[in-house]
């Protein structure tokens, strides 16, 4: 019986080690993966001007675009954009299609339950944006009224607290804006850099409606454990942060500066 106890502790303590060095494998793989690789993957929607989206060329640029370049390049590797639908892009991350994603995503406590932000790269706002022509004067006005968001999107929860009478879905702004503008929706709410972006294009004929609705933390996704790579892209994000870098990209896109809370 003695014999079989201190095997069975034998066993026990290796199987502890096992666990222990295979947690290690896992959160060393994170970044090494990357480093092998010789490239990182972040997705985007591809169309989030200024974000991130298509210009003339069919080429993808962007905040967002410049941003993950930069990280890649700090890192040293290959950036390796990936373009997708929003609404599936969480679970594109989690089933390891790409190693990031790098689109504008605000920081939510649902959001935090199934995977891990870095430390925000940018802070924003949930704007509401309207035709030129309507009569709407407060966010008051659109109750019972068809708002248009992008879905898998913080708006949707948005609008709903507007008390809006229907909520419409699209793929991305170009197409809510696009409806908007057509009077197909009452209003949008989106980015509020999106929406000035939109207006100072000449392609709407739209405006904003009010400030913004709330602020929003904006930060890099990655999967749940993934650590050794959270934590080298946020020292990346941090030195960006610190040397000005966030700042002069964001001046480029957007003619403000959205780097600082």
């Amino acid at each position: 019986m003695r014999r079989l106890l201190t095997l069975l502790a034998a066993i026990v303590m290796m199987m502890s080690l096992v666990l222990v060095l295979g947690c290690g494998e896992k959160e060393k793989d994170s970044l090494t993966r990357v480093m092998d690789k010789g490239e990182i993957s972040f997705a985007m929607s591809g169309g989030y001007p200024p974000f991130n989206f298509y210009n003339e060329k069919n080429e993808l640029v962007g905040f967002d675009v410049d941003v993950g370049k930069t990280v890649a390049k700090r890192l040293g590797v290959e950036f390796k954009p990936v373009t997708t639908q929003w609404s599936g892009i969480i679970e594109g991350l989690r089933s390891g299609v790409y190693d990031g994603i790098l689109g504008s995503m605000a920081v939510t406590p649902d959001r935090e339950k199934v995977v891990d932000f870095s430390t925000p790269y940018y802070y924003s706002g949930a704007q509401l944006v309207v035709q030129k022509s309507s009569d709407f004067a407060s966010p008051a006005d659109l109750k019972g009224k068809i708002i248009g968001v992008v879905t898998g999107t913080t708006f949707e929860n948005d609008a709903e607290k507007l008390g809006a009478g229907k909520i419409n879905l699209y793929k991305d702004d170009t197409q809510t804006l696009t409806e908007l503008n057509n009077g197909v929706v009452d209003a949008v709410i989106t980015d509020r850099v999106v929406g000035v972006n939109a207006i100072n294009s000449e392609k709407f004929d739209i405006e904003l409606l009010g400030t913004p609705l709330r602020s929003e933390d904006i930060a890099v996704a990655f999967r749940t454990g993934e650590d050794t790579l959270r934590k080298k892209v946020n020292s990346i994000l941090e030195e960006m942060h610190s040397d000005g870098t966030l700042t002069r990209i964001s001046k480029k896109w957007l003619n403000v500066d959205v780097t600082k809370k």
